[in-house]
C-alpha cells in the first residue's frame, strides 16, 4: 500500500516562497518512474485543484495557469520525494496542498484531474499573509 506524507507548509509572506515535500513509501521495489504525481489544492470553501503534475515515465510536468512560471515541480528518486517549489507566492495560493499518486508506467504524460488518482497524503497547510 502505497502511502504519501507531505510537508514543508506554513506561514510566507506574499512574495515569498516555500518548498512542499512529498514523500513515498511502499514495499522495496517501489520507484517514483512506475507513477505520475500531482500535487492539489483546496482553499476555505473552494473546490479541490490541480496544481502540478509529473510523469514519472517520461518525467514531463504540467502546471495550473494559475501557477506557471512560480511554481516547479521535481523529484527525488533516491529519496522516493516529490517536491514543488513555490516561488512569488500569493494571498490566493492560501490552501491545504495534498500530493497524489496514481500507478502509470509508460504514461508520458500526466492530467491533472481528482479522479486520476487513486494515493493520497494528508495534505499541508499553506498561508500566505502579510
Amino acid at each position: 500500500q502505497l502511502q504519501l506524507v507531505e510537508s514543508g507548509g506554513g506561514l510566507v509572506q506574499p512574495g515569498g516562497s516555500l518548498r512542499l515535500s512529498c514523500a513515498a513509501s511502499e514495499f522495496s521495489e517501489f520507484t517514483l518512474d512506475y507513477y505520475a504525481i500531482a500535487w492539489f489544492r483546496q482553499a476555505p470553501g473552494k473546490e479541490r485543484e490541480g496544481v502540478s503534475c509529473f510523469s514519472g515515465s517520461s518525467g514531463r510536468s504540467t502546471y495550473a495557469d494559475s501557477v506557471w512560471g512560480r511554481f516547479t515541480i521535481s523529484r527525488d528518486n533516491a529519496k522516493n520525494t516529490v517536491y514543488l517549489q513555490m516561488n512569488s507566492l500569493k494571498p490566493e495560493d492560501t490552501a491545504v496542498y495534498y500530493c497524489a499518486a496514481v500507478l502509470a508506467w509508460g504514461r508520458p504524460t500526466c492530467i491533472m484531474t481528482l479522479d486520476a488518482y487513486n494515493y493520497w497524503g494528508q495534505g499541508t497547510q499553506v498561508t500566505v499573509s502579510s
